[in-house]
């Protein structure tokens, strides 16, 4: 029988915590998208039918970062929450992949008090514009409209501010 101290403990812990981020490191390069570097100048209209330009034309441009997600997609309802954190802080567009209606999508985000933009991408062409196959997927575009980060799976509200923060000008 092994003599388990504390600091063994600690230290197969740690262990553990680096090789599971090393592995999902490798799994969020393998699913990454093959999409364009360069953010493309996109209007689209979101689930109220206000017009969505996914570059900005003002001189206070901002990071952009396009979320893909879906309502079936329980990883997605888990993130939803750090989506709707960075609302105020760059420009934030939503793009629901294959889940219904625009009136299904306003009751989901309304039961659940979100308020970021959505595009109901229904018939999945952005999706395919930009290469998505697995949800959550996310974008994260500097004021320049160059992609500086992509993120496959759950990101962390702390983990997004941050990548926000580095690119911010």
């Amino acid at each position: 029988m092994k003599n388990w101290s504390f600091k063994k403990i600690i230290k197969e812990i740690l262990s553990m915590l680096l090789m599971v981020f090393v592995v999902s490191m490798v799994l969020n390069y393998i699913r990454k998208p093959d999409t364009s570097n360069r953010l493309v100048d996109i209007k689209a209209m979101d689930i109220y039918q206000h017009e969505i330009e996914f570059i900005k034309s003002d001189e206070k441009r901002s990071p952009t970062l396009i979320h893909f997600w879906a309502t079936w997609c329980p990883t997605c309802k888990l993130e939803a929450p750090n989506i709707e954190a960075l609302k105020n802080s760059c420009n934030v567009i939503t793009i629901a992949v294959n889940s219904g209606l625009d009136e299904e999508l306003k009751s989901f985000m309304s039961e659940r008090n979100f308020s970021y933009r959505v595009i109901n991408d229904s018939e999945g062409l952005l999706t395919k514009k930009f290469g998505v196959e697995v949800f959550p997927t996310t974008f994260i575009y500097d004021a320049n409209d160059t992609l500086r980060f992509s993120e496959v799976g759950y990101s962390t509200t702390m983990g997004l501010k941050a990548r926000v923060a580095l690119i911010r000008e």
